[in-house]
């Protein structure tokens, strides 16, 4: 039975949901003691683990509580664990897990390399398939249609490797988007909806590093379906996805008269979508999906930090009543929160996966720095995440930042706000989420609106933040001379060191330049076109790079 077939199967329906619908339930049964849960999960991998190089080195046989851990294992970041990490990868066994990674994640970080997380059957079973099944629980809950036929979703972050690159021990080293977890680990109802999708696994050969034209043809596949759900994780992905569409518009329509995909035979001809698409393209000044999909329900991404200055009127050109499910607060290192119901952009801290810790994000993190648990953290206030599983990864400071929402069933629930990473040219100490809040606030207090932001220091000898916004309508030059001056108000509000770097004259106002509406949009593009993977082309708020600047603020001919 193929992709396509399973999802079509009412058997393999049933049995998807009642798995998603009881991971939700065990993950809610353990927020009762979410103490003794975390006590579970730690001796579980301390005993795994005991006799493993690193379980040696640290004592992991003598550890017996969470302050015991806390004394024999520093906080540590990715450079810390890498050299044990590259001594599994080039297949010595035994080093950070009892478990011999299967695969190894890679993810991109902050700093733009590729990181190689270990990945292994037991973190899988134990920490990351409980967690996984349970994120879309909301989504088939309340939008059971997307489930009705295979091609009721597209799923942008789906991208399969007939050949994936290896590590030099031949294990795979690739996104997890790029991961049949069926074959790799034995989890046949993994496949997440839209995988099933004809478009999901291309039908002509396509080079794997093109990554524009694949979501080209997948799009244009797309444009003869009735779309339910897009599925992006990265928000960036789905922004990009209207200026896709009216970019390669002609293109789209006449492979759809045509019956050909990318120029090559494909299918029958049909002429009669290619005119219904054209008539919409006469009424339209600009094409939105809600023209082309107008059954569309759901968007499932991350919809906070950045995301959370665009998504609601990006959410309408989807269709207006189209709702945005939040993505997991995770990383490919780890889980932390998975949403499960329809809140917004919180999601529950998942106690079943990891150990967690806390720190307060306005202190930079350390070896030794001073963890709180679950139970001591406060609504309102941003955390560092720092998590340990089975898998390997020990005290492993991921580098995210989230903010408590509130609490419920004994647990709290959490907010992505950006990278801990921070940006400090004259002591202060400004964090992403500073900067999202502050934009926030200026956006709010005068009625506009944006489809991007990025922020630099620029300015010698005394330097300053200048900003580039994509204005969703056009500013006045009144209008932008308010929001220029409320951003450098509300920064200062927002972070004690950029009040005091203002006051005492360490950097100068703010400055602000407007960009093309599509400047974010053409960006992305340029990034994906240029070899990089879509779900790595994240927003970027922090752009210092004088390339990378350049290229997004220069006007594209």
């Amino acid at each position: 039975m193929n992709s396509a077939d399973a999802w079509t199967h009412p058997d393999r329906i049933r049995r998807y949901r009642e798995r998603v619908f009881a991971e939700r339930a065990r993950l809610k049964a353990a927020f009762t003691d979410p103490a003794a849960q975390r006590q579970k999960v730690l001796a579980d991998l301390l005993a795994f683990n005991a006799a493993t190089d690193y379980g040696t080195r640290h004592d992991f046989g003598r550890i017996r509580t969470l302050e015991d851990f806390r004394k024999a294992v520093p906080v540590q970041d990715y450079a810390a664990l890498e050299p044990w990490i590259e001594r599994a990868a080039a297949g010595e066994s035994g080093v950070l897990s009892a478990d011999q990674p299967a695969v190894y994640f890679t993810s991109s970080g902050s700093t733009g390399a590729h990181k190689k997380i270990p990945v292994t059957p037991r973190f899988m079973r134990t920490t990351f398939f409980p967690f996984y099944y349970a994120a879309w629980a909301p989504l088939i809950e309340h939008f059971p249609d997307v489930l009705a036929h295979p091609d009721a979703v597209l799923n942008l972050k789906h991208d399969p490797l007939a050949a994936p690159p290896t590590t030099a021990s031949g294990r795979p080293h690739v996104g997890a988007s790029q991961v049949d977890f069926g074959t790799r680990f034995g989890e046949p109802l993994s496949a997440e909806p839209g995988t099933g999708a004809h478009w999901a696994t291309l039908p002509l050969s396509v080079d794997p590093a093109a990554h524009l034209e694949k979501m080209y043809l997948r799009l244009r596949l797309a444009a003869e379906a009735d779309v339910r759900c897009v599925i992006g994780i990265n928000p960036a992905m789905i922004a990009a996805l209207p200026h896709q569409l009216n970019l390669w518009w002609e293109r789209i329509v006449k492979d759809i008269r045509d019956g050909t995909l990318g120029g090559l035979p494909h299918r029958a001809p049909n002429p009669e979508r290619a005119a219904a698409l054209e008539r919409l393209a006469r009424r339209h000044e600009r094409i939105l999906p809600a023209h082309i999909w107008p059954n569309m329900r759901a968007l499932f991404c991350w919809t906070t930090a950045m995301a959370s200055l665009y998504l609601p009127r990006l959410r309408e050109e989807f269709g207006p009543g189209v709702t945005a499910l939040p993505a997991p607060v995770a990383a490919s290192e780890g889980p932390t929160g998975v949403a499960l119901d329809r809140h917004p952009s919180a999601g529950s801290l998942v106690v079943t996966a990891a150990v967690h810790e806390f720190a307060d994000a306005d202190t930079p993190l350390a070896p030794d720095t001073a963890t709180l648990t679950a139970e001591e953290l406060e609504p309102g206030r941003d955390y560092h995440v720092v998590f340990s599983h089975v898998g390997g990864l020990y005290r492993y400071a991921v580098g995210d930042v989230v903010r408590v929402a509130d609490r419920v069933g004994g647990v709290p629930r959490l907010e992505y706000t950006g990278r801990s990473t921070l940006s400090s040219a004259a002591g202060e100490n400004l964090r992403d989420a500073h900067i999202i809040r502050a934009l926030a606030a200026s956006l709010a207090a005068t009625g506009l609106e944006i489809r991007g932001a990025a922020c630099r220091t620029q300015g010698e000898p005394v330097p300053g933040y200048h900003f580039a916004l994509a204005p969703r309508t056009r500013f006045s030059s009144d209008e932008q001379a308010t929001l220029t001056t409320l951003l450098d108000t509300h920064l200062a509000r927002e972070s004690a060191g950029y009040a005091s770097a203002r006051r005492e004259g360490r950097l100068t106002p703010c400055t602000l330049q407007l960009l093309s509406p599509h400047a974010f949009q053409d960006d992305w593009i340029t990034a994906v076109a240029s070899g990089i993977r879509p779900t790595q082309v994240k927003d970027r708020l922090l752009r210092q790079d004088p390339a990378a600047w350049a290229r997004l603020t220069t006007p594209t001919p």
